[in-house]
């Protein structure tokens, strides 16, 4: 083989590259949109009259879930499964927003914490790696992390809505939530300082308990709750 006939191969190696990686683009800027809508529905939770509202925004969030699932499902058709990880930058921010959704929605129906299976079943996708397009471990904690933002957020708005004792259901949380964080050895640097974030979303919301305390809101409403 020639010089010119090498490169010539590898010219045409690149070209099909990148028709694969622009195909890859359109879908996930579908994704992308889709997890702004979803995002949108959800916000409103934050407003004064959002609470009274939220089994109907989680509803609604979970119909465009399924938007997202089509989704995925058109995009896993334009790569070879076992090149996940060639690829995975392209969708790497999206899916970790995806989580963070899911994750959110899934606390304002329970107040619990969404399990990396429960997320991938929402998704349309795997948690084994070796079954195909899957929530990287990285990646579901990293959604996580931003729905601990999200919160406390939430525990401030909560105050200002007149509910008291939601900010000390998301105190206790999020203290569960760093614990659990604190026993895991994290080498990933963007996750490590999404992390480092966590400590600050901690001692927001304890500032926010803590001004319920003294004004005597919190015990107020422990009293409301026990009557």
């Amino acid at each position: 083989m020639s010089v010119t006939e090498m490169f010539s191969y590898i010219q045409g190696f690149l070209s099909a590259d990148q028709d694969v990686r622009e195909e890859i683009r359109k879908v996930v800027q579908g994704l992308e949109q889709t997890a702004r809508e979803i995002l949108t529905v959800l916000q409103s939770v934050h407003q004064p009259s959002g609470f009274k509202e939220i089994p109907s925004k989680c509803a609604k969030a979970r119909e465009l879930f399924c938007t997202v699932k089509t989704q995925i499902g058109d995009l896993k058709t334009k790569f070879p499964a076992e090149q996940y990880y060639r690829f995975h930058e392209h969708w790497r921010f999206v899916l970790q927003r995806l989580t963070f959704l899911a994750a959110f929605v899934v606390y304002l129906e329970s107040e619990n914490l969404v399990t990396r299976e429960e997320v991938a079943q929402i998704l349309g996708i795997e948690v084994v790696r070796e079954k195909g397009f899957h929530l990287d471990i990285e990646d579901y904690l990293a959604g996580v992390l931003i729905m601990a933002s999200e919160l406390s957020r939430l525990a401030v708005n909560s105050v200002t809505a007149g509910d008291y004792n939601r900010p000390l259901r998301i105190s206790n949380f999020i203290n569960e939530l760093d614990s659990g964080f604190r026993l895991l050895n994290l080498k990933n640097d963007p996750l490590r300082k999404r992390y480092d974030g966590l400590k600050y979303d901690v001692k927001k919301i304890e500032e926010v308990v803590y001004d319920l305390s003294i004004r005597g809101l919190a015990k107020e409403s422990e009293s409301s709750g026990d009557k």
